[in-house]
Formats: C-alpha cells, structure tokens, sequence
C-alpha cells in the first residue's frame, strides 16, 4: 500500500485515531507530528470519542486515505473496546501497522497489548517530540522499503500469480528478493500448492543468471533407474535402450538455474552425485568416464520433513546441509490474513476472460465463505474453487452457492482434539515469543526473563519456531 501522496514528496502518511476521551494523548501526539512537516508526514486526525459508534467511519477513513501506518491513542480502561477498533483497521487494509499511544504501564500490561495482530510498537506518555518522530518514521521507511522491494519484483518478473498484500506475503517477497542477490544454494519448504516452483522463478529471474535458462524438474515424476541419466546424461549404450547420447537437465541448464522439485525423491547414488555438483562444480554422465564442469544454481523444494527423512535414511544430512544454505520457507495460505479475497478477485478476472464469460464480481456471502475455509490445498486449491465456480455461474456475481469447498466449521474438524490443541499452543508460543523479543529489542536474557524461563529454554523455542532474532533487533537501530 503506497500513499497516495509519495509521488508529491510526501515519506508517508499516518493516520491518528484519537480514543482518548480526555483529549490530552490524542492531541499531544497531533501536535508532535503535525508540526513536522519538514518530515514530510503527511497527518490525518479522526476524533473518536464513541469507539463502537465510530467503527464504519474508521473503514471510511482507510479507504479515502490510504495510509502507512495507524497510531490509536486510547486510554488504558478502553483497552478491550479498542480491540474491536484494530480489528477494524485491519479489516480496512491487513497490511497498515498498528501503534499504540497510551499512559504509562507496567511491563505486564503492554505485554497484553502485543495479543493484537499487527502492532508493532506502542509509545507511552509524556511523549518525547524526538521519539515520537524518529520512531515513526523508521516504521514508514521499512514500510516504503518493502513496498518498493515488492513492486520492483512484480514488475521485473511480470509474474501475474505473485498477488498479495499481507504482511507475511510482502516479508516473503523482501526475503526472495535478497537471496536473489547471492549465488548459494536455496531450499525452499512449504504445504502443497503454496507455489514454490513460482518462487523459484523469481529468485532465477531476480538473478544475475536471469538471462540463461530456468530448468524445472520434478523429481517425483522420474522412474528411479532414468534419475541419474536424465540429470546427468549418457554416453550411447551405457544401458539397455541408450542407443544415442543425452546430455541431461544440468548440462541444459548450464549458466542458469536448475530447480529440482521433490527433491527427497532422489534415490541415494543420485544424491550422492548432486552433492559432488554442488561442493565440485562438476560431475560424470552415465557410462562416461569424462568428467564435465557445470556452472549452475541448484535451487531445490521439498513439502517432505527432513528431520524425519534423514535419520530414517532417505536423505543425505551432508547434501542437506549444502542445499539449506539459504532456507526459504512458504506460508500457506491461511497465514496470509486479507489475501484470500484478493487472490479470490485475481483467478476470477483470470478465468472469466479465459472461458469469455461476463463474470465480474464475487457477493459478500462468497468472500465470506472463502475467508472461513482453512485452504488446506493453499493458493492453487483457490485457483481450482474459483475456475470451477466462474464455469458453473450463471449470473454476472459468483454467489456462495458457486463456491464448492467443505462448510466451514467442517474444515476445522478435519484434525483430532490433540492436533487442534497442539496447533493452538504453538501459535501462541511463536506470538508470545515475538512479542517479547519485540519489547526488548531481540534482548533473549532480558525476553527470557519476563517469561520467566531459563535462557537455553527460551532459545530451544526461539529455534523450535525458526524466529529470526535479528530482526527484532534492527527496530532499535
């Protein structure tokens, strides 16, 4: 979401809702950032004085002006109604961080703050000009940042299926676009359908190489016995049925970029000849005793656990440790919050042109259907919903009844009591997490001891949740 007024010379602009009944934070905070308009923040300030009445006018808001980020000054007895005002915002753009202005607390009350999605900082009374300013403008440049990074990616790769807004779709993206920089090795992890041969596209077209070919393989789809020859070549009659040679999928993807899907379908012996590529930079074809030179980047993806397939001996730690250089891990969709229906819209456009039917738009009661179902087949199982459901329609609005996918509370009973439970305790395990290291700036002695847990504890869960401490240092830079 990119202000519209970033193109006059605006940095960004914020949009202050003043929940404060007294008046005092609200305008405390207007004055501080109104008067910097050598910043060039662009302000807007909304009074509401009556949370619940206001709710629609907040949506109103959002709508017409389109900002970057949202401060709410509310008083601490407000709290739980104001829960419903930032469930508001995000409803209006799922992508606009959060900032809460507030009294004084103590440590446990703004822990409570952080059971919100998408705050991320909060400021606390008497306000400091310097502070106030400094620190918000450091969340409208990581925001103009990745708005960039995400519009430049789209754009070069003119890659219509990268479609998104959320904050974990646009950090993926940020994320893509650095480990295009660099020549190592990627693996890429996620569900089914997540679209991680579409990643590894844009990581080749991002590159260096983005001028030499882009080899897709699936290794799944391959017999065992022609794995080594349609990877590596053959000379003629090295086996049964080679009555010609082959110079196989590296020597084809020579100066560019294999991708090798389904990875950990490898059998061993063609592991064991991947890893020699990857640490040699060469390798033998079948039944020849030359050995060639390949320069290549190996970019591989797998839905497979690896700390389950290599100590059952399914998959070499050694190649493992050489393809995980850089580990790119996918989100599925229904961690993508306000995609769903943007996603929805894009196969719709995509498919009424394709079947030439005047099919514009989706009813309220759809979208509605669609954000509650847990899309366990991910975006391409949305792609298949809405393709089916805009062959079937017979009105120019796909309606609920188009939408066939299981009733909502149904997908939530597909998993036992143990899984739900288990899912629950380690989403909130990873958010409580974030939240700690976020108040004390990625600080792991100081997080573990609000948690009250021993440091090596509270690291084995910092590595349990693959959560990237850094980054929650770099708030404090």
């Amino acid at each position: 979401m990119v202000s519209p007024n970033c193109d006059q010379g605006w940095r960004g602009g914020v949009l202050l809702l003043d929940c404060d009944s007294s008046g005092e934070l609200g305008i405390s905070l207007r004055d501080q950032l109104g008067s910097a308009t050598s910043l060039e923040i662009r302000l807007e300030y909304e009074l509401l004085s009556d949370i619940e009445a206001k709710q629609e006018r907040v949506t109103s808001l959002i709508e017409r002006t389109k900002p970057d980020v949202a401060i709410v000054a509310v008083q601490k007895s407000a709290m739980e109604r104001a829960g419903q005002l930032f469930q508001r915002i995000i409803g209006g753009d799922p992508n606009i961080p959060i900032v809460i202005a507030i009294e004084d607390m103590e440590r446990e009350d703004l822990l409570r703050l952080f059971e919100f999605d998408r705050i991320v900082d909060f400021l606390t009374a008497p306000f400091k000009r310097l502070e106030v300013q400094v620190r918000i403008l450091r969340i409208l440049e990581r925001a103009q940042i990745k708005q960039n990074i995400v519009r430049q990616v789209t754009q070069k790769l003119q890659l219509k299926q990268l479609v998104g807004q959320s904050i974990t779709f646009t950090e993926f993206i940020v994320r893509l676009a650095d480990i295009a920089k660099c020549d190592a090795g990627v693996l890429i992890s996620g569900e089914t359908g997540t679209g991680k041969e579409l990643a590894a596209r844009a990581i080749h077209y991002l590159s260096s190489r983005s001028s030499r070919p882009f080899v897709p393989v699936n290794c799944g789809a391959i017999p065992l016995e022609l794995v080594e020859s349609e990877l590596f070549g053959h000379e003629r009659g090295a086996f049964t049925g080679a009555s010609t040679s082959t110079v196989g999928l590296v020597r084809e993807a020579d100066s560019g970029t294999l991708f090798l899907d389904e990875i950990a379908s490898l059998p061993l012996q063609a592991q064991v000849k991947l890893l020699r590529l990857l640490q040699e930079k060469e390798y033998r074809p079948v039944g020849s005793s030359k050995v060639l030179k390949a320069d290549v980047r190996i970019i591989a993806a797998s839905n497979v656990d690896f700390e389950d397939a290599i100590p059952a001996g399914k998959f070499r730690q050694d190649l493992y440790y050489r393809l995980n250089v850089l580990p790119l891990k996918l989100p599925p969709l229904r961690e993508r919050t306000g995609d769903v229906a943007l996603l929805a819209r894009h196969f719709l456009a995509k498919y009424s042109r394709d079947f030439n039917k005047p099919v514009s738009d989706l009813s309220g009661k759809a979208l509605h259907k669609l954000e509650l179902y847990n899309w366990p087949g991910n975006v391409r199982e949305l792609e298949h919903v809405i393709e089916r459901a805009v062959a079937l329609c017979r009105h120019d609005t796909i309606s609920a009844a188009d939408i066939l996918i299981p009733a909502a509370h149904d997908s939530s009973c597909q998993s036992s009591y143990q899984e739900l439970k288990a899912r629950v305790v380690s989403d909130f395990e990873k958010t409580y997490i974030e939240r700690l290291l976020m108040i004390h700036r990625g600080n792991i002695s100081r997080a573990a001891q609000a948690a009250q847990k021993e440091r090596r504890t509270f690291w084995g869960l910092i590595r349990k949740h693959r959560i990237d401490v850094q980054r929650f240092k770099e708030r404090s830079d």
